[in-house]
Order: C-alpha cells, then sequence, then structure tokens
C-alpha cells in the first residue's frame, strides 16, 4: 500500500493556514476596529512616550540576543560533530517563529478575547494605526513578543539536541509559535484571559516562556529517547561531555545580560522601577550561581562548571516571575534556593527518570519555572510594583494557590500538546535521525558541512 505524501499534506496545512490569516489579517485591516465589549479591557496600550517606545524596543533588542547565548550554550554543551545542528536550529526556529507569530500567534494572544482562552482578531498586528497618534506603538510592543515566543521556541531545542530530524525540528517550531506559547500567554499576559482574571502574576515569563519551553522539552525528550550510549546495559548514565565549555560560558555570560532586557523591559513602559527589577534580577543569578556550585562541590567532590553555569540561568528563571515584587534580600534567596534545586534536578532527571537531556533545559526553565511562579506567592510584598502579599509577609494561602492552579494548567495544556505533538512527527515524517546519522554526527548528513572544517572530530 502506497505511504500518503505526509510532507505535502503538511506543506499544504501550513500554506492554507497562512492565507487564512492573512486574509483575515487584510478584512481585519479593511474594515473599522470594533470597540472593546463591555468588561473587556484593552490588551495592548494604543500608545506611549518616546522613552516607552526607546526602552521597550532597547529591551526587545537584549532580549533577542539572548538567541545568541542560547546557541553558545546548547553548542558549548554537546559534541563538535553537531555544532552546525544547534547553530541552524537556533536561526530558524526564531526566523519561521518571527513569520508565523506575526501572522498567526499575535492574534490568538493578544486578540479580541473569547472566553478566557485565546484570542480572535489582529492577526498581522493590524491594530496598529500609523495614522493615529501612538499607532505604531503596537509594533514595538510585537517584536518586544516575538523575541519572548522565540526564547521559548529554542528552550526545547537543547533538551532533544543531538539524534532530532531538523525538518522534525521546524515543524515543531511553527506548532509553538503559531498555537501553544500564544494560547498560554493569552491566558495569562492578555488581561481578558482566565488566569490573568484570577489574577495569576507571572510578571516576565517563568511560566509562560520557561515553564511551557521547559515541558516541551520534556515531552520531547521523553519521545524521542536518549543518545546512543547516555545508558549502559545496566542503565547507568555515562556522562558524554560538552565539546567547549568556554563557549557555553559565553553564553551565559550573554543570556545575563540578555535578562537585563527580559525581565526590566517586562514593565512595558520607561517605569521607574526598572532599576529595582535588574536588581533583583542580578542578585538571583549570582546567588543560583553559587548555591549551585556549593552543591555540586559537596555531592561530586568538584566544583563542576557547566552546573554553576546552570546556577546562573537557574536564579534568572527563578527570579522572572517575582523579579518586581520581591525584595533583593528574597531575590538572594531565591536565587540560592534555584541553585540548589536545579543541580539535584539535573542529577534526578539523569539518573532516576533517566531521561537524556544534554544541557539541562528541564530543570532549568521547567523545574525553575515551576519554583520561580511558585515564589510569587512566597515573597511577594505589598511596597512594590502591585500590592501583592505572599505567605512569607503575612498574605496567606490565596496567591500561593493562585499560582500553583496556573502552573497545574499550563503543565496539562502543553504536555497534552507536546506529547501529541511528538508523537504524530515520530510516526509521520520521523523525529528522530538513523544510528548511522547520530554516530556520524548531524552536521554531516543534516546539514552537508562541518562546524569545525580541517579538524579532526573524534566523537
Amino acid at each position: 500500500m502506497k505511504k500518503p505524501p505526509v510532507k505535502k499534506i503538511i506543506l499544504v496545512v501550513m500554506l492554507v493556514l497562512f492565507a487564512f490569516c492573512a486574509a483575515t489579517a487584510i478584512a481585519q485591516d479593511a474594515a473599522p476596529a470594533a470597540p472593546a465589549a463591555a468588561g473587556e479591557k484593552v490588551p495592548v496600550d494604543p500608545g506611549g512616550t518616546s522613552a516607552d517606545f526607546i526602552w521597550l524596543l532597547v529591551s526587545a533588542f537584549l532580549v533577542f540576543f539572548m538567541q545568541a547565548g542560547f546557541a553558545m550554550v546548547e553548542t558549548g554543551f554537546t559534541r563538535a560533530k553537531n555544532a552546525t545542528n544547534i547553530l541552524m536550529k537556533n536561526l530558524l526556529d526564531f526566523s519561521i517563529g518571527s513569520l508565523v507569530f506575526f501572522f498567526i500567534g499575535w492574534g490568538f494572544m493578544y486578540g479580541q478575547d473569547v472566553l478566557g482562552v485565546l484570542g480572535i482578531t489582529d492577526f498581522a498586528v493590524t491594530s496598529a494605526d500609523p495614522g493615529k497618534a501612538g499607532g505604531y506603538y503596537q509594533y514595538a510592543t510585537w517584536l518586544f513578543q516575538v523575541v519572548f515566543a522565540a526564547t521559548a521556541a529554542t528552550i526545547v531545542s537543547g533538551a532533544m539536541a543531538e539524534r532530532t530530524k531538523f525538518k522534525s525540528y521546524l515543524i515543531y517550531s511553527v506548532v509553538i509559535s503559531a498555537i501553544i506559547y500564544p494560547v498560554t500567554g493569552h491566558w495569562i499576559w492578555n488581561p481578558n484571559g482566565w488566569l490573568a482574571k484570577l489574577n495569576f502574576l507571572d510578571f516576565a515569563g517563568s511560566t509562560v516562556v520557561h515553564s511551557v519551553g521547559g515541558w516541551l522539552a520534556l515531552t520531547g525528550a521523553v519521545v524521542l529517547g536518549p543518545r546512543i550510549g547516555k545508558y549502559g546495559p545496566d542503565g547507568r548514565p555515562k556522562a558524554i561531555a560538552g565539546h567547549n565549555i568556554p563557549l557555553a560560558a559565553l553564553g551565559v555570560f550573554i543570556l545575563w545580560l540578555g535578562w537585563f532586557g527580559f525581565n526590566p523591559g517586562s514593565t512595558l513602559k520607561f517605569a521607574d522601577n526598572i532599576g529595582h527589577i535588574a536588581v533583583t534580577t542580578n542578585l538571583s543569578a549570582a546567588a543560583g550561581a553559587v548555591s549551585a556550585l556549593i552543591t555540586i562541590w559537596i555531592i561530586s567532590k568538584k566544583p563542576d562548571a557547566s552546573m554553576a553555569l546552570n546556577g546562573v540561568l537557574a536564579g534568572l528563571v527563578a527570579v522572572t516571575a517575582p523579579c518586581a515584587n520581591v525584595s533583593p534580600v528574597s531575590a538572594v534567596v531565591i536565587g540560592l534556593l534555584a541553585g540548589v534545586l536545579v543541580v539535584l534536578s539535573v542529577l534526578f532527571v539523569d539518573r532516576v527518570l533517566k531521561i537524556d537531556d544534554p544541557v539541562g533545559a528541564i530543570s532549568v526553565h521547567g523545574v525553575c519555572g515551576v519554583f520561580g511562579t511558585l515564589a510569587v506567592g512566597l515573597f511577594a510584598e505589598p511596597q512594590y510594583n502591585n500590592g501583592l502579599t505572599g505567605l512569607f509577609f503575612g498574605g496567606g494561602f490565596h496567591q500561593l494557590g493562585v499560582q500553583a492552579l496556573g502552573i497545574a494548567s499550563v503543565a496539562v495544556y502543553v504536555l497534552g500538546l507536546g506529547f501529541a505533538l511528538f508523537f504524530i512527527l515520530k510516526k509521520t515524517v520521523g523525529l528522530r535521525v538513523s544510528k548511522t546519522e547520530e554516530l556520524k554526527g548531524l552536521d554531516i548528513d543534516e546539514h552537508g558541512m562541518e562546524a569545525y572544517s580541517g579538524f579532526q572530530i573524534l566523537d
């Protein structure tokens, strides 16, 4: 029996989806904007000062530069024979994600609300009206949001590194940027979303960005399976060392820098609390590095560089949700706890769950994203940002319960779609390269080139 032309079918579906959203955008652009329904809030501020524009765009540029950071971290923590493949995935998930988020994702995230679940208008950012005062502001807001969408997408690359088919990864990039990320973003960051109405707070994306990426990383790694040679016949994990720790360290420093756009930029305007947010962001990162280093030093008797580097990222991810609502001292505590948590989680995922995650994405983004979101309900103090009070400062369990509900809801949604997506890819176009391709390295068979041409690659 002849197999159905799966690739052609997928291509046609994608083209039809693009065409539908483009047509909708053109129709919306031609029609006058409908007024907001009673009780419905405007998702995006229609204007801003010059300082707001500059701050929002500079922050977007910093977050965009984080793509380079992720590329360096993932390349450094994996083997030389797959370096080109890693770089290509980071390049294309942003390139494809930009187009998809413009035509589709933005509308689902910030369009006119339906039942608090998703938007159904404003595809291709048709709400921007250059003919009105402040009419360009939506474009700046879209740019800031698309770099966040790209961050969520690229997290998965590291967990599925060294054995994933390139074409399958590209299809995944379309789905997360068009559907998965925008819907969770609508729930939480669109003021009409159902979690937003419950006062679920995720200031800069511990859940919206990092947990979404972490949950998808988990599903992808599980469906894909471990790399060849990762686990012995007795089930014990074997270390597969990355080929360039200096490159990984450079990536972490780039990400640290980019986070000063990620968190303070989430004010979406040139607000008076950006300095406070920058301080809490920095302190949590520093504390995460120190506590992760101490933790792995105690466990392995060596000050492992890769764990310390992941400790920085753990502190950054954990403080992303509460950065505007906690004191600098609380930010240090959050970072210290995140550094310990990421080390224990990496070891648990690797040794107990036996899930092969080459860069620790599940632990850094998934586990620490959950912890950071809960930290809002624990450490928030009323004198910061919106007057929210956490459990440790007399606020009771209510906000903590709201945070837990949001975490659980996003987890169920993303895990369900993630497993379905990767299972379908596995059964259709294929998810994993052949054994020969994996052993040879993805650079040669997938891309026809080597990252280090002229050098002998031993593994």
